[in-house]
């Protein structure tokens, strides 16, 4: 078994310097607040108010599970996910694992540019193909050509960008008894249109491409900076505290969303969010005249910051299941494969947003298709995870495999009951 030397930048979790140490997991837990999470926590909050604030702190721990799982596999073992699936389960599992992947990133990415462009027409009047284009080719500009350090830090700033979802909240004024009612006593039906809100929830916040994005990084991280050191528990504690951070920042913002959708869209009766001005409504009440320009830049922030991660996704998924080499820290000479996976995948979502899909209502279905995606994918993970022949002594301990379980049932039973309603 491959033992890897940790980060210098990532070693230990207090003193100077903390966030700049945050990588994978901060980056994947930002990124999960892409244009889809936005859109569906929108269209949630919208629909059902403060009904499924809940939700919040049941993802939570169950994400967080589930993205340190991926972590510590790959950190372990300096492989990631699809390698290990290669590796350990028949090829046809493996096929089926990495279409599921590739499928629901190409809509996801397909979606996030379109809804990039369209919330850029709030404020540019160009037309909404020269916008998806110019996003497409930007992207993949940064993702192809920009060397692995210069990229990662964009990565890490853009995060920052996120923060403005929670200042909504000090100008929305939301029924704050009910707001924590809601958020500590679930309050749920089994009708069809709140089990799909519980899918697309789930969805977006438990998503495939997160899965293989961090195992790719986690292995990226260490290539990267090749110390020769065994790998340490002290490293594994700090990828759980940098992969809690990263998910929490992400369920912040889930919640905040929710929140304010729930006070300003909710409240009058706008339970579908078609298009982008009405969901920039939501931030009406912090920005004003500018709730527009604010939106905007949100969906554009979170979108440079998503789209490279699911289609980087993609690239080691597809990289790994041929045994290409891959990496963002390798040139396009190095690692052809790899990034003509990245570019292929780019395209697919391009081509998607001239097939005449709605790009807002996109947004919510993506989530949807990344819960259904999802279960097949975290069965393959529970057993990785307890494969003493892969992990050695670093096998999910109780509380691990009782969390990623729970995620696996719920995105499991939850379709079922949608199908059988």
């Amino acid at each position: 078994m491959r033992r890897l030397g940790h980060s210098p930048f990532r070693n230990r979790i207090r003193g100077f310097g903390y966030f700049r140490r945050l990588g994978p997991g901060m980056i994947t837990g930002a990124s999960d607040d892409d244009p889809s999470g936005i859109g569906t926590y929108s269209q949630v909050g919208a629909a059902f108010r403060f009904d499924l604030l809940w939700t919040a702190l049941l993802t939570l721990p169950l994400a967080t599970a589930v993205q340190e799982t991926t972590g510590r596999l790959a950190l372990t073992t300096g492989k990631g996910l699809a390698a290990l699936i290669r590796e350990r389960f028949p090829r046809p599992i493996l096929l089926v694992a990495v279409a599921l992947v590739t499928v629901a990133n190409v809509f996801n990415l397909g979606a996030d540019i379109g809804a990039m462009a369209s919330a850029t027409q709030l404020l540019v009047p160009l037309h909404h193909a020269i916008l998806v284009v110019a996003f497409t080719l930007v992207i993949l500009g940064l993702e192809v050509f920009l060397p692995y350090r210069s990229y990662a830090k964009i990565l890490r700033w853009l995060c920052v960008s996120l923060g403005a979802y929670i200042l909504v909240l000090f100008f929305v004024g939301p029924d704050w008894g009910t707001v924590l009612l809601r958020t500590f006593v679930p309050r749920a039906g089994l009708d069809p249109a709140t089990l799909a809100a519980l899918i697309a929830i789930l969805g977006t916040t438990i998503s495939p491409y997160l899965f293989f994005w961090q195992a790719g990084e986690e292995v990226e991280e260490e290539i990267e900076h090749h110390e020769p050191n065994r790998l340490s528990d002290s490293h594994i504690r700090t990828m759980r505290v940098d992969t809690f951070s990263g998910m929490f920042s992400a369920v912040a913002v889930m919640w905040a969303i929710m929140v304010a959708s729930g006070a300003t869209l909710g409240a009058k009766g706008m339970t579908t969010v078609q298009t982008a001005t009405q969901a920039a409504e939501a931030l009406r009440p912090l920005a004003g005249q500018f709730a527009s320009l604010f939106f905007t830049l949100g969906i554009v922030g979170t979108g440079l910051l998503a789209v490279p991660v699911l289609a980087g996704s993609a690239g080691y998924a597809i990289a790994e299941t041929a045994g290409w080499r891959e990496g963002l820290s390798k040139r396009f000479k190095q690692a052809p494969g790899f990034y003509l996976a990245v570019v292929a995948a780019m395209l697919v979502g391009l081509a998607l947003n001239f097939s005449g899909i709605n790009p807002i209502r996109a947004l919510y279905w993506a989530a949807i298709l990344n819960g259904l995606a999802a279960p097949p994918l975290l069965l393959l993970m529970l057993v990785l995870g307890n494969s003493k022949s892969i992990l050695g002594d670093r096998t999910s301990g109780r509380v691990s495999n009782t969390l990623v379980a729970t995620a696996l049932v719920l995105m499991t039973v939850l379709p079922i009951l949608y199908l059988l309603r």
